[in-house]
C-alpha cells in the first residue's frame, strides 16, 4: 500500500511491449513507453539491427568505435534482442514473446508482419490480450483501403501529402518542409497514445486490439485550423504574406529575430510606436493602428521596417522582453544551440543524460509528460544490437542457453 507522500510507480510499471520497429516512428513511440516505465523489448535484424544505427551524424571515439547520434537519442531505456523471423525456430520464439507480452508495435510497412504468418488475426490467437500497433504511411486495416494503402512513406512525403508543404515558406517560393522529422515523430506520439487507450479498453475487457495508425491521418490532424478555415468559407489556405495581418510577423533584431504573434489591437499598436519612438505614426494612416484595409502587404512594407528601424540596435532578448511588457505575445527565432544552451530548458530540467555504449555520456531530450507524483523515469543508454538476447529469449521466448549459442553461431540471432 502506497502512502500519502510516497512517489508513485510510473504508469506503465509491468507493461511489456515487443517494439519491432526502426528508423523514427516507431522508436519515438517506444521510447514514450519505456521513459513511462513500459519494458520495452526491441526486435532487430541480426547482423544490421535498426537501420538507424548505421545512419550518422555519429559518436566516435579515438580507437574508431562509433555510435549514431540517431539511433541513441530514440532507443534509450530499451532491451535488444537480434532475430530472423523468417527462421523457423525463431519465429516460435517470437510467438512465445507474443504470449509473454502485452504489446507488439511495428512500422516496417503495410502487410510485412502478416507477409511472415505474424499479423494480428494470427497473433491475437496466441494472446488474446495482445495490443498490436502498426505504423504505416497511410492505414493498415484489411476493411479500410484507400488508393494509397500500398504505397511507402517517410518523413517527407507525409510533410507533402498532408498539407504541411502547401502552408509553409515563402509565397513566392517553392513548398517548404518544417525542417525536423515531424512527419515520424508527431505518429509516434499518436501511436503511444492510441497504446495507452487500447490498454485502458483490455483493462475493462481483457480484449487487445489491431492499432492502426497511418502517418498521413496523424500529420492531417495536425493542420487544424487550415482546415476549419477551408470547411467554414471554402477558400484554399495558402502560402501568404496576408498571414502577417492575421498571425504574426518575423522581423529582425540586432542578434536573430522576433516573432510577434496574436492580438495586435490599436491600443497595443499605439503603445508600440510610443516605446520605439514613433509617435509619428500614432496620427493619419490607420493601419499603422491595426485600422480599416490593414494587410499583409502593408505589414511587409511598412510596419515590419519601422520595427526594425529600432529593433536592428537591441538584441532580440531585449525586444522580446521590451514588448512582452506592454502586452504583446512575442518569441524569438532560436538555433539548435541556443535549445541546447537554454537556461529555462536547463531549470526545467529537459536535458537527461545517458550513456553512449563507448564509454561516454549522450544528452537526450526528456519526453515532456510530467507526471509530478511519480517517480523519475529510468535514463539507460540505448541497448548494443541484441545485448539482451540471452536474458529475454531465455526467459520468455522459450530457449536454451544452448539454443541461442546455436542460432547465434548461424547467424540468425
Amino acid at each position: 500500500m502506497i502512502q500519502i507522500g510516497e512517489k508513485l510507480p510510473l504508469p506503465l510499471d509491468g507493461i511489456r511491449v515487443l517494439d519491432a520497429t526502426h528508423i523514427v516512428a516507431g522508436p519515438f513511440c517506444s521510447m514514450i513507453l519505456a521513459d513511462m516505465g513500459a519494458d520495452v523489448i526491441k526486435i532487430e535484424r541480426p547482423g544490421t539491427g535498426d537501420l538507424a544505427r548505421n545512419r550518422g551524424p555519429f559518436i566516435k571515439t579515438e580507437d574508431g568505435q562509433q555510435t549514431s547520434s540517431r539511433f541513441l537519442g530514440v532507443n534509450r531505456n530499451k532491451k535488444s534482442v537480434s532475430i530472423d523471423l523468417r527462421n523457423p525456430r525463431c519465429k516460435e520464439a517470437f510467438k512465445e514473446l507474443v504470449r509473454n507480452s502485452d504489446v507488439l508495435v511495428d512500422n516496417w510497412g503495410s502487410g510485412a508482419f502478416r507477409r511472415l504468418g505474424l499479423g494480428y488475426d494470427k497473433l491475437s490467437q496466441i494472446n488474446p490480450g495482445l495490443v498490436y500497433a502498426s505504423i504505416t504511411g497511410y492505414g493498415d486495416s484489411p476493411d479500410l483501403k484507400g488508393p494509397y494503402s500500398d504505397r511507402p512513406a517517410n518523413n517527407l512525403a507525409i510533410q507533402a501529402m498532408s498539407g504541411w508543404m502547401e502552408i509553409t515558406g515563402d509565397p513566392d517560393g517553392v513548398p517548404q518542409s518544417v525542417g525536423d522529422n515531424i512527419g515520424d515523430s508527431i505518429p509516434g506520439v499518436w501511436t503511444a497514445l492510441g497504446i495507452v487507450l487500447a490498454l485502458e479498453t483490455r483493462r475493462k475487457t481483457g480484449l487487445g486490439q489491431h492499432v492502426d495508425m497511418a502517418m498521413y491521418e496523424c500529420m492531417v490532424s495536425h493542420v487544424e485550423s487550415n482546415m476549419n478555415s477551408y470547411m467554414a468559407i471554402g477558400t484554399n489556405p495558402a502560402r501568404s504574406r496576408d498571414r502577417n495581418a492575421t498571425a504574426g510577423i518575423t522581423f529582425k533584431a540586432k542578434d536573430g529575430y522576433c516573432v510577434m504573434a496574436g492580438v495586435r489591437s490599436e491600443s497595443r499598436m499605439r503603445d508600440m510606436w510610443e516605446l520605439i519612438g514613433r509617435e509619428d505614426l500614432l496620427e493619419g494612416d490607420a493601419r499603422y493602428l491595426a485600422g480599416p484595409g490593414m494587410d499583409g502587404e502593408f505589414y511587409t512594407e511598412h510596419i515590419i521596417p519601422a520595427i526594425e528601424g529600432w529593433s536592428i540596435n537591441l538584441n532580440k532578448f531585449q525586444v522580446a522582453a521590451m514588448l512582452t511588457e506592454i502586452g504583446f505575445s512575442m518569441g524569438v527565432t532560436q538555433t539548435v544551440a541556443d535549445l541546447a544552451n537554454c537556461p529555462h530548458l536547463e531549470a526545467r530540467e529537459v536535458f537527461v543524460d545517458t550513456g553512449d555504449n563507448l564509454g561516454g555520456s549522450f544528452r537526450g531530450v526528456r519526453t515532456p509528460t510530467r507526471l509530478t507524483a511519480c517517480v523519475e523515469p529510468p535514463y539507460d543508454a540505448a541497448p548494443l544490437l541484441g545485448q539482451h538476447n540471452l536474458e529475454v529469449l531465455c526467459t520468455l521466448g522459450g530457449m536454451t542457453k544452448e539454443e541461442v549459442s546455436t542460432l547465434q553461431a548461424d547467424g540468425v540471432l
